[in-house]
């Protein structure tokens, strides 16, 4: 199985949701944009939320594929923003010296 970094390396989707989702990283906060998907008193660590999210967003993007009247690109935005956002955590928690409670990974 593929390490979930490489995985997200290799998506491909619109530049458009992607610039986007790098814009609402930069303001990403954990606490506040993984309730809105999990909706846990205690959240999941960086490497388990990043892969939940990672399925969220493939339906998001199978819908979107589709043309299904259903799909919101907000929503989809949203998604990638947290996708990002965990990414980030979980790379900083894997450097050398990194202080591993800081992204619970």
């Amino acid at each position: 199985m593929q390490d979930i970094l490489t995985r997200l390396a290799t998506l491909r989707r619109p530049n458009v949701l992607i610039t986007a989702a790098r814009i609402g990283a930069d303001h990403y906060r954990r606490d506040r944009h993984l309730r809105r998907f999990f909706g846990l008193a205690r959240l999941p660590r960086s490497g388990e939320a990043l892969q939940q999210l990672m399925e969220i967003e493939a339906q998001h993007n199978d819908n979107r594929r589709a043309d299904d009247a259903a799909y919101a690109v907000t929503a989809h935005v949203e998604v990638m923003i947290a996708i990002l956002g965990e990414a980030r955590l979980l790379a900083l928690s894997r450097q050398p010296g990194a202080d591993a409670g800081r992204a619970e990974a």
